[in-house]
């Protein structure tokens, strides 16, 4: 089963994809882990992540799309994964395995991203790249939801409830879904 978790950052998204993956045993692969890897090496797709980071701003998508593709040739994936937060602009959208079986898209209010974020600590999770990085969500990301609404494979799911609640109600749509396909 091939999966994606959108949502804005601080949304609850990471977590619930994490906790998904563990219950499918599926492979978690986040977006953003796999640049930070990236970035710590000594080369010039580090160097542009790291600039791109910085200010708030999305990744150039010939190296996050390159970065995601390798990863998920790998041997764990075949059977499925759990992708968290990609796509994030058409480009991506464009150059995503087309065999998708559910989005969840997990919601929270703006002001409720701030609050959480604002817990976490992060250099880029205050001021302006926070600003920054939610506006590209809304301008950018949000868009990417009519898209996988119109293939009839987004879930929309509260992210301001109970960690506990928002898994199970996740899970249950898996299950779902699972018990419709399995013919």
């Amino acid at each position: 089963m091939k999966i994606i978790f959108l949502g804005i950052q601080g949304s609850g998204k990471s977590t619930q994809a994490k906790i998904a993956a563990e219950k499918l045993n599926l492979p978690y692969i986040e977006t953003s882990q796999l640049l930070r890897e990236k970035r710590a090496q000594e080369n010039e797709d580090a160097e542009r992540i790291a600039e791109a980071l910085d200010k708030g701003n999305l990744v150039p998508n010939e190296i996050t799309i390159r970065i995601l593709k390798e990863r998920l040739k790998k041997p764990d994936c075949q059977k499925g994964y759990i992708l968290d937060g990609y796509p994030r602009n058409d480009d991506q959208f464009q150059n995503l395995d087309p065999d998708i079986d559910k989005v969840f898209y997990v919601t929270v209010s703006d002001e409720e991203t701030i609050k959480r974020l604002s817990k976490r600590g992060r250099h880029d999770d205050i001021g302006q790249a926070l600003e920054r990085r939610m506006e590209l969500y809304h301008c950018k990301t949000e868009p990417m939801l009519d898209k996988f609404r119109d293939k009839g494979i987004l879930e929309e799911i509260d992210g301001e409830g109970a960690i506990e609640e928002i898994a199970e109600d996740i899970e249950s749509r898996i299950t779902d879904y699972a018990k419709k396909h399995a013919n």
